[in-house]
């Protein structure tokens, strides 16, 4: 069991400790991972404007296809912090391995639906003639590269529940190395053009993954844990792993109604939106550290029988989320005059984000209390309630957006809706929390 430190004041010293030290590393990762499409984008931009709209199209694709089984990383998180917190990191492994298997599966069910769909999928997001051609071979180049992303996924969360965010740190900057210096030689060095940007994608990502297996399969064999495909853990992980699925595309498709609304608003509008959009994101990034060290943590806490440490670890992550909030909201408002020229120069493009950006940075307070709550009930392994609880989400936000394009008020009125999307989670996941209904100890739930 976890020893409580002696007092409030040390046991507040030892979460701050632990939430850093994972968060941090944490937020590089993520940060790094974006990086990829900037780098492929900044080099293939040079090859010609039909090249890149083709890039942004199956880019499109294959970050929704990935970000899709963003589960594998969260739900190998939680199952594997609660072995570790149990003390036994043979079982621990071994749960690892099984997200590890699925993944593989996953991503070669992938490649099967994309390589003969690739330009029908390209159709349909809306490639023009002279960009599908290049964006059909980015997209079926890339796909091999899959299972290497989903291993990656997989391998992160085992790493995450051995409360080690450093290494996928590490191995994210590598790859982003190496992905640039391997664009640069085959899209020009060699002339593969975008195909070679595609292949160095693929090389690197499958680079990352061997190093993750690397890891992992040096920690089973320490600990003496097994590496076959166990059919029936691999069946456990998928299992876990489809409210979580829910919830991702629950959210997916609040992001998609946001987006399909703003476009009805007008051309200025949609720029603005996609500018706002794109803070946000970074934004989440640096809350979504906090909620990653939140799944690791209180899996750990949990597994090792510790209700009360769980209960207050997560009361003080809470409070790291609202900080946090507090002053990413001030950091949007001070910046907001140097952040929109970086992305445009029509000056009613500004204008219609400006109101908005100030409805952004009035909700980052509420933004790090959802995702800490989020990570707190991943890592608890409720994944059927957060799912329920983001369908709910969608279901009050859908009409709610929907209706903005009638009743006026433009982007900003779309924003308020999006504080109202995060209201409601917040809402929900607060509730759940003080139920207290997600504190389930023991090394599984």
């Amino acid at each position: 069991m976890t020893q409580a430190p002696a007092t409030p004041r040390a046991a507040r010293r030892q979460h701050d400790r632990e939430i850093v030290a994972l968060a941090v590393p944490a937020f590089g990762a993520l940060v790094a991972e974006p990086l990829f499409v900037l780098a492929d984008s900044a080099i293939v931009g040079h090859l010609g404007t039909a090249q890149l709209a083709g890039l942004g199209v199956a880019s499109a694709l294959l970050t929704t296809a990935v970000s899709v089984f963003v589960f594998l990383a969260y739900a190998t998180t939680a199952a594997v912090a609660r072995r570790v917190g149990a003390g036994d990191l043979q079982a621990a492994i071994r749960q690892g391995m099984d997200g590890i298997w699925l993944a593989l599966l996953l991503g070669a069910t992938v490649i099967a639906v994309v390589l003969p769909t690739a330009p029908a999928l390209v159709d349909l997001f809306g490639a023009s003639d002279t960009a599908a051609p290049y964006a059909t071979t980015y997209l079926r180049v890339s796909s091999l590269g899959i299972p290497a992303m989903l291993v990656v996924l997989a391998a992160t969360g085992v790493l995450r529940g051995l409360q080690d965010t450093r290494t996928p740190l590490y191995v994210a900057i590598a790859g982003f190395v190496t992905n640039a210096a391997l664009n640069v030689v085959l899209v020009y060095g060699i002339g593969l053009g975008i195909a070679g940007s595609a292949w160095g994608t693929v090389i690197a990502q499958c680079g990352m993954a061997a190093v993750y297996l690397l890891v992992v399969v040096r920690g089973a064999r320490r600990h003496g844990a097994a590496l076959r495909p166990d059919l029936a853990g691999i069946r456990a992980s998928a299992q876990a792993g489809v409210p979580l699925l829910v919830r991702t595309l629950s959210l997916r498709a609040i992001l998609m109604i946001a987006t399909a609304v703003a476009a009805r608003l007008g051309d200025a509008d949609i720029a603005a939106h996609q500018i706002i959009l794109s803070l946000w994101s970074l934004l989440a990034f640096a809350l979504d550290a906090i909620a990653i060290a939140g799944q690791a943590i209180i899996g750990r806490y949990l597994g090792a029988d510790d209700a009360q440490g769980a209960r207050d670890v997560c009361r003080r992550m809470v409070q790291w989320g609202v900080a946090a909030g507090v002053v990413l909201g001030v950091l949007v408002v001070l910046t907001r005059p140097l952040f929109l020229p970086l992305f445009t120069s029509d000056s009613l493009v500004k204008d219609t984000a400006l109101p908005a950006l100030i409805v952004v940075a009035v909700c980052q307070p509420i933004s790090g209390v959802v995702f800490v709550l989020d990570g707190v009930l991943m890592g608890a392994g409720d994944g059927p309630y957060l799912a329920w609880a983001m369908l709910l989400t969608l279901v009050v936000f859908a009409p709610v957006a929907l209706l903005v394009p009638t009743f006026g008020g433009g982007l900003t009125a779309l924003w308020l809706a999006m504080n109202l999307m995060m209201t409601v989670r917040m809402l929900t996941l607060w509730v759940r929390t003080r139920s207290g209904r997600w504190v389930v100890t023991g090394a599984t739930r």
